[in-house]
């Protein structure tokens, strides 16, 4: 498959965008190819503004994008040139868009890497990604994501939404992850994960001799942080947007300054476990967004996703893998005098 062809599959929705790139598609490239689409406003977007009916059409691209390609003339309404995006449209009025590849949508190309995988078969990967590894396309890595190696490894995973991914892990955060191979697989396990069947628990390395409870589990809604747009927080959903976040944490070793936790999700939400040690006084070693000082050798947060266990979505089989900390998160747990047990 060319590349061409690539960006036309995306474009035309059988690749999915998503949100954390939106800024990337407010500029498409002029000397890409150009599609033409033709939709009809939905009875439900009657009276709707035709940048928000034009969305719902053709929800793989940002609002913003739309917005721009409508004030760039780039939109007809029953022929017709508008290009006020606050333009009111009827239902049944035809859409004439003229979409172009984002430079999102050029970013989904195969490129060839050695991949970790602990299990395949005819559904679904599992995956031990290294940290440094980013998940997805977005703004500053549009190459060498682990979507662009799932492409390379399957020519298939084009056909679906994000490659497969269903969930992810940041980019210093290392550990297993589980990629579908085949959409009806990728809306189960979105299901799964949603319903909290999916059981997802992190080793992590923070700051601070931990005090009292030895499991803790921390209600705490995350948002963007108002006062810091770049990260996320703690925010009272009565005054700022956000959604509720569970994480329960038990204390796997102590020490005089640090604390070596177990962290189990029971929500995915931004940042969630980096967002709630540092809520808790106990910022993740080396983890200097949320406060965390650079400790020893260790160069990236000390996170690591050590246990993922699920029903298989197809053969209804248990599934539990294990993965043990790279070297430089052991070498980082040992040196503060730590000491970690995989069999807890």
């Amino acid at each position: 498959m060319t590349d061409s062809e690539l960006s036309k599959l995306i474009i035309s929705g059988s690749v999915g965008t998503d949100a954390l790139a939106d800024d990337a598609q407010d500029e498409a490239e002029t000397t890409a190819e150009v599609e033409l689409r033709h939709v009809n406003v939905p009875i439900e977007s009657h009276g709707s503004r035709l940048d928000k009916a034009l969305a719902a059409c053709v929800p793989e691209f940002s609002r913003s994008y739309l917005q721009q390609l409508i004030e760039a003339g780039g939109v007809l309404v029953k022929g017709r040139e508008v290009l006020k995006t606050s333009a009111k449209v009827k239902a049944g009025d035809e859409l004439t868009i003229e979409l172009r590849p984002t430079p999102q949508s050029q970013a989904f190309k195969p490129e060839t890497m050695v991949l970790d995988i602990v299990y395949e078969d005819s559904y679904l990967l599992v995956i031990n990604k290294p940290a440094g590894l980013v998940v997805h396309p977005a703004p500053g890595n549009w190459s060498g994501t682990l979507l662009n190696g799932l492409l390379a490894h399957d020519p298939q995973a084009c056909f679906l939404p994000r490659a497969g991914i269903v969930h992810r892990l940041d980019k210093d955060t290392s550990g297993l992850m589980v990629v579908a191979r085949q959409r009806q697989t990728m809306d189960q396990l979105v299901s799964m994960i949603a319903a909290r069947s999916v059981s997802r628990e992190y080793i992590a390395l923070a700051h601070g001799a931990w005090d009292g409870a030895k499991t803790r589990q921390v209600e705490a809604p995350i948002g963007r942080d108002p006062r810091n747009r770049l990260r996320m927080a703690v925010v009272d959903l009565d005054k700022n947007s956000g959604k509720t976040a569970s994480t329960v944490i038990s204390l796997l070793d102590n020490a005089e300054k640090h604390c070596l936790v177990k962290c189990k999700l029971h929500t995915g939400r931004t940042h969630q476990i980096r967002v709630h040690m540092a809520f808790l006084g106990h910022p993740l070693l080396s983890d200097t967004l949320y406060g965390g000082a650079i400790g020893g050798s260790l160069q990236r947060q000390g996170l690591h996703a050590c246990r993922l266990a699920f029903a298989h979505p197809v053969t209804g089989a248990m599934m539990e893998f294990k993965s043990l900390p790279p070297s430089d998160l052991q070498a980082a747990i040992a040196g503060f005098g730590l000491r970690y047990n995989p069999a807890v």
